[in-house]
């Protein structure tokens, strides 16, 4: 988990059973949090930015992104783990990856080798094509929100 997350004075505690850490980022419909489950286990819960509440099409949009994620294969996206409401505030949780976005990669080691370059482009376009068969339009497909996990299977 990234060092040094913080929660904002306005931010919430908890998105029902789990207790947010702090920000993970900020995007058009919301913010992402560091969460930690009942149990422990590290998660990423997504809550809807107070604004959009009263925003009867922001608010369907987040609601029909919960209901299709969970249509979303896991083999090559986060998993949906779970969602809810903070009071009228609807919250997705997803599994943690804990890894860099490609977009912090880039900027710490540079660009991929021709190889590493097309594993990337395939693993990307293999889980955009995932995504939009469950339905889901991806509305911020950016290097920043790229996630690059611990793991990097291969064939030896």
């Amino acid at each position: 988990m990234p060092d040094q997350l913080t929660l904002f004075p306005d931010d919430p505690d908890a998105a029902g059973p789990y207790r947010l850490e702090g920000r993970l980022g900020t995007g058009g419909q919301g913010v992402v949090y560091a969460g930690r489950g009942p149990g422990g286990a590290l998660v990423a819960v997504k809550l809807l930015h107070p604004h959009l509440i009263a925003d009867d099409e922001a608010r369907t949009r987040f609601l029909r992104e919960v209901r299709t994620a969970k249509r979303v294969a896991p083999f090559c996206t986060a998993q949906m783990l779970d969602s809810g409401f903070v009071g009228a505030r609807p919250y997705i949780v997803s599994e943690f990856v804990d890894g860099p976005s490609l977009q912090e990669s880039v900027k710490e080691s540079g660009p991929r080798g021709a190889a590493a370059l097309q594993r990337l482009a395939i693993n990307t376009a293999t889980a955009l094509a995932a995504i939009h068969a469950a339905g889901v339009v991806h509305r911020d497909f950016k290097p920043g929100n790229v996630l690059l996990g611990p793991r990097v299977r291969r064939a030896p």
